[in-house]
């Protein structure tokens, strides 16, 4: 019974860090997405988001430079996010 124990205790942990790290990385995915949506400045909802480890990954087209910039400067503002990979495109 002993044994048991620990082969369970040794799973449970084992598998604790990647669970938890997805649902950081799915919840700044989501604040991002949701504070892009709030923002007045930026009228689009053709922003794809990507987080991997805290990096945020901003795609698809806008239609100004100035939207490119103000997208990075919201998803910076999110907790949790360590950096912002804009890849944002004019359209």
């Amino acid at each position: 019974m002993l044994a048991l124990g620990q082969v369970t205790g040794c799973a449970v942990s084992g598998s604790v860090g990647p669970v938890a790290h997805a649902i950081d990385d799915a919840t700044i995915t989501a604040g991002v997405k949701a504070a892009i949506v709030r923002d007045p400045a930026l009228k689009v909802t053709g922003i794809g988001v990507e987080t991997e480890q805290g990096v945020v990954q901003l795609s698809g087209f806008v239609s100004s430079a100035d939207s490119v910039a103000a997208a990075a400067s919201v998803a910076r503002t999110v907790k949790g996010v360590k950096s912002v990979r804009n890849d944002l495109r004019l359209k």
